[in-house]
């Protein structure tokens, strides 16, 4: 037995007590010090297992203790910010409405096994557009949160839609010629399937012929399982990922994966309870899911900015950004549709450049550059903003302002 044999056991070993995801992709004799990428022949699927059982991902409820109400100084602060910050400015609210065809259903989503909730739409029922923000919450957090629990299907613009608020992303469905061009299929199998399933009941076409990973983090492919599956993808379904996606997924998400996971739980309250003294949202969405997660590897890869890929007959022109938001990530224009997607580069939010769960540190730097770089590429032409968090934004002046403000946030 080698030395990488010896370590890839150990870390299996080590994942096993740590626990996480439901499954896990596993890479074999894979060693990236000696520059290996990992390839789709080298990965399968193990189960985590603990005496023929799952083992939980869920704790225990809490104890007895009741969430306090806020101090007077964090009151004060509150009441300060109110002031402070530009509430007067409504038009997110009108934006993050527009197109709506129809809300997401509420009834719970429930594990494939049914053993568990992987999504509940009305967690957070309680902050409504019209509520005022409690004394307990930031006001600016408040306004957010309002934001990102608006759920349902939206049109962007002609031939693409939006699921948003089924998960803590958003899934993208681009209407090709012949068929559905799936972008970022959500955390968990079982969310991306209720979103696809939403699309379907209120559009005509039906059929995936693509999926694109936007990047490398888990909640922009984990629910590809919910959207296609291995036999489609055999029989002519492409999925597209920028360079070094699979060996940048596999490192955060499985390698770290369990350790990883555990912090997010703690960073983003997962398990906290929804509540005006408890949980009320991420800034990026509400909540993350809690079902089960899959990968299929990419059957095209993009490698530099300026690829062009005619997709079921739509035009993509491509902008790598790697080490911005994620190690392997990409933007791109969509010139038929005057539309630019900006993955997780441009979002309605200052995004931490040091996510406490332990991902890799963003390069801010570099981001604000791609984001110029956009602007460069685009900026005259581009009419609608479409990320894979939150609402879009519309309008040449107002997508050149808003990627403006976020290049310079970014950089200084």
């Amino acid at each position: 037995m080698n030395r990488l044999s010896r370590s890839l056991i150990i870390l299996l070993l080590a994942l096993l007590l740590a626990g996480g995801l439901r499954s896990v992709i596993f890479a074999q004799d894979v060693d990236p010090s000696a520059g290996d990428s990992p390839q789709a022949s080298d990965f399968f699927f193990l189960p985590y297992v603990a005496g023929g059982q799952d083992l939980p991902t869920t704790l225990p409820p809490l104890g007895p203790k009741e969430p306090k109400d806020a101090t007077a100084f964090t009151k004060a602060l509150n009441e300060r910010l109110k002031i402070e910050l530009p509430f007067d400015n409504t038009q997110a609210f009108t934006d993050v409405q527009r197109g709506l065809i129809a809300p997401l259903p509420t009834q719970v989503i429930s594990t494939t096994d049914g053993s568990g909730v992987a999504w509940d739409p009305e967690k957070f029922s309680f902050i409504t557009l019209d509520a005022l923000a409690p004394d307990t919450v930031n006001p600016s957090l408040w306004r957010e949160s309002q934001l990102a629990n608006v759920a349902g299907l939206f049109k962007v613009t002609d031939r693409l839609y939006q699921v948003r608020n089924a998960d803590l992303s958003n899934m993208t469905i681009i209407e090709g010629d012949t068929g559905l061009i799936i972008v970022d299929p959500l955390v968990s199998v079982e969310t991306a399937e209720a979103a696809l399933a939403l699309y379907r009941a209120n559009r005509p076409m039906q059929n995936v012929v693509a999926v694109i990973y936007t990047h490398s983090h888990v909640d922009h492919w984990g629910g590809v399982l919910g959207v296609t599956s291995q036999q489609e993808v055999d029989n002519g379904v492409e999925i597209y990922a920028p360079v070094g996606f699979l060996a940048a997924a596999t490192a955060e998400n499985i390698y770290a994966g369990g350790a990883m996971g555990r912090r997010a739980n703690y960073m983003y309250g997962t398990l906290i309870p929804g509540g005006p003294r408890q949980g009320v949202g991420t800034g990026l969405g509400t909540t993350i899911s809690e079902g089960s997660n899959s990968l299929l590897a990419p059957t095209q890869t993009i490698s530099v900015t300026g690829e062009t890929r005619v997709i079921d007959g739509m035009t993509f022109e491509f902008l790598l950004a790697p080490n911005s938001e994620a190690p392997s990530e990409m933007l791109w224009y969509m010139p038929e549709l005057k539309a630019l997607n900006g993955a997780e580069d441009a979002t309605h939010t200052m995004h931490n450049v040091y996510s406490l769960r332990g991902a890799k540190v963003r390069d801010a730097l570099a981001w604000s550059k791609y984001l110029n770089e956009a602007l460069d590429l685009w900026g005259d032409d581009v009419e609608v903003l479409f990320n894979m968090h939150h609402w879009p934004v519309w309008g040449n002046t107002e997508v050149v302002n808003h990627l403006e403000i976020q290049r310079d946030l970014y950089r200084f």
